[in-house]
């Protein structure tokens, strides 16, 4: 007998994403599943990002269609773009379809709150610019950014989870309480166990940052086995 979905979990993603879904897919408890709905999305310009949130709510319909149980816009980089942009995305999505949202930004604020964090290292595969902007996000939130390290690459999704611990490791210092490994669209997972183990601190990614909100929002009693600290 097959356990029966008791929760479904709606997440808005990039067209050319093919690694958040299968990252949340990975930390879904037993009776979970993950559903997606894509916003043409092939660059990171910042008129494209901005693209990205400007479509939230039209591809949120689609999945307020399977009836989830909870909505996350998956775009990490047009989540921080400017500031108070992530909580005009759950405003305007909540509006359209009624149904409790989060944004991969807004869930990462959140979860460095709860591990009581209050400096950070940046590990991502962005440019310069777009790493400056999640600082200064971050900043104005109330977090210090002891450093940045960004990879410069296009699309992230064929670099392997090992290019996310030499960056993360790379990122890290002494005074950085955690690490922030940035972007959906950038394998992880598989190295955050080996990371907290080998750097002594607590390591967020975009999509367990987003799994985590994600289950609280749809009020998942289960546990996640996958995914460090954060669920710990």
């Amino acid at each position: 007998m097959g356990t029966d979905w008791n929760y479904k979990l709606g997440l808005i993603i990039p067209s050319w994403n093919t690694t958040m879904e299968y990252e949340c897919c990975r930390m879904a408890p037993a009776g979970v599943s993950i559903h997606s709905s894509r916003i043409a999305h092939t660059d990171d310009s910042e008129e494209s990002l901005l693209h990205t949130a400007e479509m939230g709510p039209e591809a949120a319909l689609l999945l307020a269609h399977a009836k989830v149980n909870a909505i996350c816009f998956g775009c990490t980089g047009a989540s921080f773009l400017r500031e108070g942009i992530d909580q005009e995305i759950i405003d305007k999505i909540e509006d359209a379809t009624r149904i409790a949202t989060t944004t991969t930004s807004t869930a990462i604020i959140e979860a460095l709150d709860y591990l009581n964090l209050k400096s950070v290292a940046i590990a991502t595969p962005y440019p310069d610019w777009i790493n400056e902007r999640l600082a200064e996000f971050l900043v104005h939130a109330g977090y210090a950014v002891v450093s940045q390290k960004g990879l410069n690459v296009d699309c992230p999704a064929f670099l392997p989870p090992a290019s996310a611990y030499m960056v993360a490791k790379d990122a890290n210092r002494r005074e950085a309480d955690g690490i922030l490994i940035s972007c959906t669209n950038f394998r992880s997972l598989e190295v955050i166990a080996q990371l907290e183990q080998d750097l002594g601190k607590p390591v967020i990614s975009s999509n367990t940052a987003t799994m985590w909100k994600l289950l609280q929002l749809a009020g998942v009693p289960e546990k996640v086995a996958d995914g460090g600290q954060l669920f710990k």
